[in-house]
């Protein structure tokens, strides 16, 4: 008869293989669901979409944009899989912050140009969904713009490509006819769009592009005072007609001088005094820009 002690041993020398035995089927039992469910699955556009849409209010914040700019790049890999009309979704935002993440860093350096470019090609590839303007674009551009019915894609591909111009003026002496087609077309189908944004960005275009070129200046000017006629709280509106009306320019569009001191030391005041409102990142550039023209205001006047 065994003694207490070895059955002791036994006991424990089984409840240990017991345990052992339970530890490894847990194990087991754990690596093969997580085998079974895989990789955590990317998030659907339509979660993309709400976030971006929680996120949209605050990307003044360079952190919030560049967030933003990563969420809508992350939706490209499997683009061709949405419907055309969350394609254009996504290609327009994408071309839209580029764009504002080159106007919040006011910068004139390489990274800046990439920014604008990298945003031009996301609002072409937006206008190539519509397959006339595709077809028409290398041949004629004036009649595939003419196909366009999407304004914010025609928006932020013009001021991207505007916005090239500023490193390359003599590109932007032979391409401003193509912004000048964008932005009428704009204007044609939606002209409060983003604030009135194609009028104030055709008025300046027409205010500083010689007349061999298109340029127009009385034509600008009712341009930029339609802006503030239908959306007078979006500042943006009252910075560009004080600085193109304001101020003279040369044939490459630099700055040669003041045409209306009292309408920019007044525009300055007003958009001083006036709230953010409903467009938090544009009015809080134009607080910003409007400052800069008073600055530049005072280097043209000093004796």
């Amino acid at each position: 008869m065994p003694s207490m002690r070895t059955v002791r041993g036994w006991v424990g020398l089984v409840l240990l293989f017991l345990a052992v035995g339970v530890f490894v089927s847990a194990l087991t039992g754990v690596r093969t669901r997580g085998e079974a469910q895989g990789p955590s699955s990317s998030p659907s556009a339509e979660e993309v979409f709400a976030r971006a849409e929680e996120l949209f209010p605050e990307r003044y914040r360079p952190e919030v944009l560049d967030e933003l700019i990563a969420l809508y790049e992350g939706l490209l890999p499997r683009l061709e899989t949405l419907p055309v009309e969350q394609q254009a979704q996504v290609l327009n935002r994408l071309a839209q912050l580029h764009y504002e993440k080159s106007v919040l860093r006011e910068g004139d350096t390489d990274e800046d140009r990439q920014l604008l470019e990298k945003g031009k090609e996301y609002g072409l590839r937006s206008l190539r969904l519509n397959p006339d303007f595709a077809e028409w674009e290398a041949r004629d551009f004036a009649k595939a713009v003419s196909f366009v019915t999407d304004v914010g894609a025609l928006l932020w591909t013009a001021d991207n490509w505007g916005g090239i111009f500023q490193f390359d003026p003599l590109a932007g002496l032979t391409g401003v006819g193509k912004l000048i087609v964008m932005h009428r077309r704009c204007l044609e189908l939606e002209e409060a769009f983003w604030g009135a944004s194609c009028h104030n960005a055709l008025g300046a275009i027409l205010v500083t592009s010689p007349g061999f070129l298109g340029g127009d200046p009385e034509e600008g000017k009712e341009h930029l005072e339609r802006a503030i006629e239908l959306a007078p709280d979006y500042l943006t509106n009252h910075v560009v007609y004080a600085e193109y009306w304001g101020f003279t320019y040369d044939a490459f569009g630099n700055k040669n001088g003041v045409r209306d001191r009292e309408l920019i030391e007044r525009t300055v005041e007003l958009v001083r005094e006036a709230p953010i409102g409903e467009w938090p990142f544009w009015n809080r550039i134009a607080k910003r820009d409007a400052e800069r023209l008073l600055e530049e205001l005072e280097e043209f006047t000093a004796p």
